[in-house]
């Protein structure tokens, strides 16, 4: 992850970076304009349009647990230009799965903690609870280090998709 996507240094740190760019064109000209690149024989990827937000996926051969998905949505800025938005992130399953680690992670914190405190003032045993509430947290930073690794391995095909969308769209001037 040398270098980062649409320039911004604080998508090198977030799990889905984020870039936006203003487009000559209305909204409608951007889609059609979008539809048209993606249903080519030629294009490689695959996308799906509806209303103003299109995803775009990467190919099944080159599709792996890491690749990301490229989810655009097309705003009205004025009546002459558009407002492209665009995040990458991993597929939605992916997404999901690791909010639920995350979720039950920080649950058992909660409860763990809760343990700890009721059986320190009962004055019972509370030394497993208490390694639990220091061990969650470090297996949370573990979700999270897995998350940047992930990124950094499907940061190559990030960086195709983002140069396949800006070349397909240089006709309208980006800014």
């Amino acid at each position: 992850m040398n270098t980062p996507i649409h320039n911004n240094e604080i998508n090198r740190y977030i799990l889905k970076p984020r870039f936006k760019v203003s487009l000559k064109a209305s909204q409608e000209i951007v889609i059609k304009e979008l539809g048209r690149i993606f249903k080519n024989t030629s294009c490689k990827y695959s996308s799906k349009i509806v209303n103003h937000h299109i995803v775009v996926d990467i190919p099944e051969e080159d599709n792996h647990f890491w690749s990301p998905q490229l989810h655009l949505e097309i705003e009205k800025e004025t009546a002459e230009t558009v407002l492209l938005r665009g995040h990458f992130g991993p597929k939605p399953q992916v997404w999901t799965f690791f909010m639920f680690l995350h979720f039950a992670v920080a649950l058992s914190f909660f409860v763990f903690f809760v343990i700890a405190y009721s059986n320190y003032t009962l004055n019972k045993d509370y030394a497993f609870a208490l390694t639990m509430c220091v061990v969650l947290p470090i297996i949370w930073i573990g979700f999270y280090i897995a998350g940047q690794l992930g990124k950094k391995k499907g940061h190559t095909q990030m960086q195709d998709l983002h140069d396949f969308l800006m070349d397909s769209l240089s006709r309208y001037n980006p800014e």
